[in-house]
């Protein structure tokens, strides 16, 4: 444990330092996971007769974890993920989509902030869908056109499956607040 985790347990407490450590592991699985699939099945279908790229879901799903790892340990800690996530990416997938990886993830959650970070104030899920959908846009936007991937033909499916693991978080979170929430009147 460094010296920062040490202190932000006493900050913040076991559970979100526990809580802080599965999103930050979580992100850097998600952008592995995201770039290995990527590489080795480059398109799939998504549904409605859409496709994306196969990591689409697992890119998809960082945005919500680094909101979390955001939370607990702030933004130089993401920022760090992403960088050792675009570093490892080149191990697990090839170079141009370790490449197109590393500068989309890096542009689209520059952009996460700056929704997500104002927002943040007002409440959880207005912050995390705001900055998710811009984020997803320009991570797609930027992965298709670096990688060489056809934007036109997977703009909308690579949407869809980014968006549509926001609305399971979303649904998951609040379903979660609202059994803790029973709990405690209960308790």
């Amino acid at each position: 444990m460094t010296s920062t985790t040490i202190r932000s347990a006493g900050t913040l407490g076991i559970r979100a330092v526990g809580a802080g450590v599965a999103a930050g592991l979580g992100l850097l699985a998600c952008i592995l996971t995201a770039n290995y699939v990527t590489t080795h099945f480059g398109f799939i279908p998504v549904g409605f007769g859409l496709m994306a790229t196969a990591g689409t879901y697992f890119a998809g799903l960082t945005f919500v974890l680094r909101d979390s790892l955001q939370d607990a340990f702030g933004k130089k800690w993401v920022l760090g993920l992403i960088v050792g996530g675009a570093g490892l990416s080149f191990l697990v997938a090839d170079p141009f989509i370790a490449v197109a990886s590393a500068v989309a993830f890096l542009l689209s959650e520059i952009a996460d902030f700056a929704v997500y970070t104002p927002l943040r104030a007002r409440g959880y899920i207005r912050a995390a869908v705001a900055s998710n959908v811009v984020g997803s846009v320009i991570d797609t936007v930027v992965f298709l056109n670096i990688a060489g991937f056809p934007l036109e033909e997977a703009f909308a499916g690579q949407m869809l499956g980014k968006l549509m693991l926001t609305g399971v978080v979303v649904v998951l979170v609040l379903s979660f607040r609202a059994w803790r929430a029973g709990r405690k009147r209960l308790g």
